[in-house]
């Protein structure tokens, strides 16, 4: 566990999103020092109850996506809610939210009046397809956009059917470009005074990914197939049998080739005509990926790897989730995250006089309310209609 004052120190968020992508965005923004309140509602984000596993109650897929928040419950159906809301916002820098369309604005929230009460905040939507459009308005989930924007449709194994990635890219771009969003508006803010409005949309992000299909497509008005481990453009970049567990090799270039076929005892084939050039291995990719796989099965998968990364051979043995975390580069680069009972994956993101810092555990249900509302000088009180955080059970349930 690290602590120093963070990159985003002076920054104060308020974070009402819920599920993955608003809160991966509210944790990248905590992780560098800015002070995030998760404003989750009376029953709570659902990702709670996504699991198991679970820790005291909690599932995982929360804990791993609001680290370094303040948390409080805050019932916004009702108008003290909304008002309780607007007080929070008085002092907030940012607020990230993923509502349903027109949710804001029954409540009277439009993005006008929000402007007009707040000048200087960054007002960053998370959402499935924006609010206008063919599909503006409709609901989103990782998958699904998955499915429609294309994704599906070149993931899978040559030949078969259309597959979903294994991990929520969509969702997790979707914060991180809100992230990029929010820090662009910040910086104009800086000489301009004024606060913008930020919108990331799952369909839009999705679309964003399928490079380099879409330029593919552009191009040649031919459309991409799943096309298993193999990159559309580049060969040899695929996985590979070896004489114990496949290995994966991303040669992007002739020399990287070279060295490649010397070092497995092929040092003949960059000199045949098929495999001269990435264009060549591309056209005969079926008779090089043959030729490759007879020398490589006389390799252990571990030992080759290690001496073909060294070479300056991209590769990769195939790892499983427990190997990565065993994965002694993993832990040098601060990638696993320990508070407590809590553990975590730590913030890619390295910067040398102001990192990423671990302080505080995924809050429990409500866990701040009356730190948040004590800071505010708000009468706690006269608003537990709409604060679950102050009624008896849950302060039971948290001690």
């Amino acid at each position: 566990m690290t602590s120093n004052a963070g990159s985003l120190a002076s920054l104060k968020v308020i974070d009402a999103s819920r599920v993955l992508g608003g809160p991966y965005a509210g944790q990248v923004l905590a992780d560098h020092g800015a002070d995030v309140i998760k404003i989750e509602p009376p029953a709570g984000d659902e990702t709670r109850g996504w699991g198991p596993p679970f820790l005291d109650g909690t599932a995982s897929y929360f804990l791993g996506l609001n680290r370094n928040k303040r948390g409080m419950a805050l019932d916004l159906a009702r108008p003290a809610g909304q008002e309780l809301l607007l007080a929070l916002l008085e002092t907030a820098d940012v607020f990230i939210e993923n509502f349903k369309t027109g949710t804001l604005e029954r409540w009277g929230l439009t993005r006008e009046e929000l402007t007009r009460r707040f000048p200087r905040l960054v007002h960053c939507r998370v959402s499935g397809f924006g609010a206008d459009g063919p599909l503006g308005g409709l609901p989103g989930y990782d998958a699904a956009i998955q499915a429609s924007a294309g994704i599906m449709s070149v993931n899978g194994e040559l030949g078969g059917q259309p597959l979903r990635v294994g991990l929520p890219v969509v969702d997790m771009v979707t914060g991180l470009n809100a992230v990029v969003g929010i820090l662009m508006a910040l910086n104009e803010r800086a000489s301009s005074g004024k606060g913008q409005f930020v919108e990331t949309t799952l369909y839009d992000c999705g679309v964003s990914l399928l490079h380099p299909h879409l330029p593919n497509y552009y191009l040649s008005g031919k459309v991409a197939q799943p096309s298993g481990n193999a990159h559309p453009n580049i060969c040899p970049y695929d996985t590979f049998e070896t004489g114990t567990d496949p290995i994966f090799l991303a040669v992007g270039n002739n020399r990287q080739f070279a060295t490649l076929c010397e070092i497995i005892g092929r040092p003949d084939l960059p000199r045949d005509p098929r495999f001269a050039s990435n264009g060549e291995r591309n056209v005969n990719r079926d008779v090089l990926k043959s030729e490759l796989e007879s020398a490589l099965r006389a390799f252990e998968c571990g030992p080759l790897a290690d001496r073909l990364i060294k070479s300056g051979v991209p590769c990769g043995d195939v790892r499983t989730i427990d190997q990565v975390v065993a994965e002694p580069h993993t832990r040098h680069r601060e990638m696993v995250v320990d508070i407590g009972a809590y553990r975590g994956t730590g913030s890619p993101i390295k910067m040398s006089r102001t990192p990423a810092s671990y302080r505080l555990a995924p809050p429990g249900f409500a866990e701040h309310t009356e730190e948040i509302l004590e800071e505010l000088a708000i009468d706690g009180e006269r608003y537990r209609e709409v604060l679950p955080g102050l009624d008896p059970e849950t302060k039971a349930k948290r001690a």
